[in-house]
């Protein structure tokens, strides 16, 4: 059993580390399971219901704990000295206890560390407006927006508010002032949060995930009136993104929120993980959107479908298309070709670039958001 090997969860982590695991998922019945590199892995003997429960109640504060049973499932994040910071989501599944345990960056990473665009450097200078990071769960989405906040903490004087659920990574003020706060711990909602940030003076409001009609809602409003808002939307690109947010709405509010959006909207950061050739961990695939007037135009007369060529167009200003980023990922060796067929929009995509010559080293310079932000 589990304690054969480990005295307590605190043991089992650290052995997650020792084997590189990004992942640790519980589920009474099967052994614990490390993802590492992308794969599941199997460690140790089959876990059962009670020795499952035991291992994740370690995790959990008694709070956490009355509102795991009264919801069903809860997130937290927590700490452990000498071994990291983890994410955690607990939850219910026939019966049972089961959960999932994510390691967090020790240290904030840089915008180029992660591997992002070099434009994405750009949107730390705007002053009002939304941005969205988009992607699968376990895309970067949150590391992506942790290394924005840094970047603007470092440099800029802002009144920063987060709001998470759960906070993953902390935010000391430097010349900026942060303040972060808890979904269930320090407020009871997202659309609740929200409504409190815009009353505290904000520069500039991040909200973990825009999860219900309520809180995209808020936050549109918010970016509308002279405020950045920072989120994360479960969306595979810039197009399914807008369609993901109209869809949101009744069929007779879709027109003002289109409206909206084209003059609220600034990027779209569409990302995904994906496993390096080497098979020595992961590599970041990004897809950038910067609004232009033509692309404003494009989604407030409801033409989502043709944006994607708009981001193909735009390379002088330092969009890029997932297709693009991909190729240029397997050209320089950082992936198989069999993993850019596969996470492309479609194989017939990338195939024709590499037909076509391109050469998937373009560098897109940094620009300041007033290139791409006139409307």
């Amino acid at each position: 059993m589990a304690e054969a090997y480990f005295s307590s969860i605190e043991a089992l982590l650290q052995e997650a580390n020792l084997q590189e695991a990004t992942d640790v998922h519980f589920n009474a019945g099967f052994p614990v399971t490390f993802r590492i590199f992308g794969k599941l892995i199997p460690f140790g003997e089959i876990m059962d219901a009670e020795e499952v429960r035991r291992m994740l109640q370690q995790l959990l504060t008694p709070g956490q704990q009355r509102a795991l049973e009264e919801r069903r499932s809860v997130d937290c994040a927590v700490s452990f000295k000498g071994v990291g910071r983890y994410r955690v989501h607990v939850y219910y599944q026939r019966g049972a206890l089961s959960g999932a345990i994510r390691k967090l960056a020790d240290e904030i990473p840089g915008l180029s560390a992660l591997g992002l665009p070099p434009a994405v450097t750009g949107l730390a200078n705007l002053k009002m407006g939304l941005v969205l990071v988009t992607g699968a769960t376990g895309s970067g989405k949150s590391t992506t927006l942790a290394s924005l906040v840094d970047l603007i903490n470092n440099t800029i004087e802002h009144n920063i508010i987060t709001v998470e659920d759960p906070i993953e990574y902390v935010h000391y003020s430097k010349k900026s002032l942060v303040s972060q706060r808890e979904i269930h711990t320090d407020v009871p909602s997202f659309p609740d949060a929200l409504r409190g940030a815009l009353r505290a003076d904000p520069d500039i409001i991040l909200v973990g995930e825009m999860r219900d009609l309520e809180t995209i809602r808020t936050a549109i409003l918010a970016a509308e009136t002279g405020h950045l808002v920072l989120s994360t939307l479960h969306s595979r690109d810039a197009s399914s993104t807008i369609n993901r947010i109209l869809g949101a709405f009744p069929p007779e509010e879709q027109q003002q929120i289109r409206q909206q959006l084209s003059v609220s909207l600034k990027a779209v950061i569409s990302q995904q993980l994906l496993p390096r050739a080497d098979g020595c961990g992961r590599v970041l695939a990004c897809e950038l959107m910067l609004v232009t007037p033509a692309i404003a135009n494009l989604i407030r007369l409801g033409k989502a479908d043709h944006i994607y060529m708009a981001i193909e167009t735009g390379m002088r200003l330092g969009m890029r298309t997932m297709e693009q980023s991909l190729t240029e990922l397997y050209q320089s060796g950082k992936i198989s070709m069999e993993t850019a067929l596969r996470s492309a929009r479609s194989a017939e995509l990338i195939q024709h670039r590499l037909k076509s010559g391109g050469t998937g080293k373009e560098r897109a310079k940094i620009i300041e958001p007033q290139a791409f932000n006139q409307k």
